[in-house]
């Protein structure tokens, strides 16, 4: 149990409040109710954590992912990013797509377009063919924009996407933010 302060006139957890890259910007981060996380209290750089929560992603009203087998890439400020294995993915539904970026901790990711059910979602999914060190968990493992997808679900709660195009996040009531990729978060 945490005792809350205030922060800019809302109250907030002690580590929110004591968050320096919050203070520093003037966020307000929001007090995690039972069972949620705050964006605010997951590390810079990243950490990867295995979950056994159930996965279920559709495209174009087929399911092409239903598993137990993810990791989370938790950073502040964004929603959790799960990644996959590839082998959880139906046959055909990943295929290789052009481009790359650079994540200054993750290293070079490559892309896929995502099919199902008729649809195409290009350069919907990205991967990290060799991570950098302390990511090797991410090794033949896919993420996806949960907004380019028909439906993406953990344990049965659909997923939100995290705002702003660029961010892969996939947002569900268990986590709190404000998140990165909102109107204004540029300079986060």
């Amino acid at each position: 149990m945490f005792t809350a302060s205030t922060y800019s006139g809302q109250e907030v957890a002690p580590s929110l409040a004591t968050h320096t890259g919050a203070m520093r910007k003037n966020i307000r981060p929001v007090v995690p109710g039972p069972g949620q996380e705050s964006v605010w209290d997951y590390p810079r750089p990243p950490r990867v954590e295995p979950t056994d929560e159930r996965v279920v992603i559709t495209v174009g009203g087929v399911t092409i992912v239903d598993s137990t087998d993810a990791v989370r890439v938790l950073e502040t400020s964004h929603p959790p990013v799960y990644y996959l294995p590839r082998t959880a993915f139906a046959p055909g539904s990943l295929e290789p797509a052009a481009g790359s970026s650079f994540c200054e901790f993750k290293g070079v990711a490559g892309y896929v377009t995502v099919r199902g059910g008729g649809q195409v979602a290009e350069s919907a999914g990205w991967f990290y063919p060799e991570p950098s060190p302390g990511f090797e968990a991410l090794v033949d493992r896919v993420a996806v924009y949960p907004g380019k997808m028909g439906s993406c679900e953990v344990d049965g709660e659909t997923v939100l996407p995290q705002a702003g195009g660029f961010y892969g996040g996939w947002i569900t009531s268990r986590v709190v933010g404000p998140f990165k990729g909102e109107p204004g978060t540029m300079g986060w």
